[in-house]
């Protein structure tokens, strides 16, 4: 009988999505299985996320030597339960515990930017530099800073919740219950919704087909200088709160993660030109170093279980 290859599971808890991963001793996902949280109602998501992370276990055990499974999760966690966390509704929610009452092997749960933080840090865009900023836009926005190749230590609070930072006095209502919180002006998902709803898509359209609309559009287009609109403001708010990190920070690298990666090339150049021809950073420069994350999405499964 063929000896199983050892493997820890990774799995990434997002706001819209989970996505479960087998990873080998050098940082390499085997297999993958995803599935979609969007519109399942909240009563229903802490079932959903059980099942799902259960069937793919038994699934995988069959194949592989499973020895540790790591969770990435956004928002407020500590070593057994999910304290807070706004993008899936979740409150006090005791995931390892319930967990290990049908799955039977060690289980460790990180804040999801954190986790992608360190794999970028440690297998990917990153790996080169001491003192990193690193910003996950998804379904919002979460942000993680490695020092000397540490996360930053905040103690018994987790610390680092960047996307509940306030850039506007009394704006939007956040999730969280604050006014005018960074991701709720600075997400890939307030993004690509802003979008849709300025041309009148619904949500059947997706990420990739408004990337292919925004690359390909042309002056002469009636909706040229509405998506333009649209992409300027989305890049005067992403760098206001990047500038505030910077200013803090200064570090040597800035990471971004999530999926503005797959909207590098219609908005990296000009979130780079926002940061140093604006009056936003306290230490002028020429150049700013930004790094998108080359684990792309898989860097939350790949972090979970370093």
């Amino acid at each position: 009988m063929k000896e199983k290859k050892q493997v820890k599971i990774g799995i990434d808890l997002g706001g819209s999505h989970i996505a479960i991963g087998v990873i080998d001793k050098n940082g390499k996902i085997l297999d993958k299985i995803e599935k979609k949280l969007k519109g399942i109602v909240t009563k229903e998501v802490k079932d959903v996320i059980e099942k799902t992370i259960v069937d793919a276990v038994e699934k995988f055990k069959e194949e592989y030597k499973i020895i540790e499974i790591g969770i990435a999760i956004p928002g407020t966690v500590n070593d057994r339960e999910i304290v807070k966390s706004v993008n899936l509704g979740l409150k006090n929610y005791k995931i390892v515990d319930k967990l290990e009452e049908k799955i039977h092997f060690p289980i460790k749960i990180k804040n999801d930017a954190k986790s992608a933080a360190i794999a970028e840090s440690t297998y990917g865009a990153l790996k080169q530099y001491n003192r990193i900023l690193f910003l996950t836009l998804g379904t919002g926005v979460g942000g993680a800073v490695i020092i000397n190749n540490k996360l930053l230590d905040t103690g018994s609070l987790p610390g680092c919740e960047i996307g509940h930072m306030v850039i506007e006095k009394n704006g939007i209502e956040c999730n969280c219950g604050k006014k005018g919180c960074f991701e709720k002006y600075a997400s890939m998902k307030v993004f690509k919704n802003n979008l849709r709803k300025e041309l009148g898509y619904d949500e059947k359209v997706s990420g990739k087909e408004l990337h292919s609309i925004i690359k390909n559009i042309n002056e002469d287009d009636k909706n040229y200088k509405l998506i333009q609109k649209i992409k300027r403001e989305f890049v005067e708010n992403l760098a206001i709160g990047i500038s505030n990190l910077v200013n803090i920070f200064e570090p040597e690298a800035i990471g971004i993660g999530g999926s503005f990666v797959y909207f590098e090339d219609v908005l990296l150049d000009d979130l780079k030109k926002e940061l140093l021809t604006k009056n936003l950073l306290f230490n002028k420069r020429e150049k700013i170093n930004i790094q998108t994350a080359v684990l792309g999405n898989e860097a939350g499964i790949i972090g979970a279980i370093l």
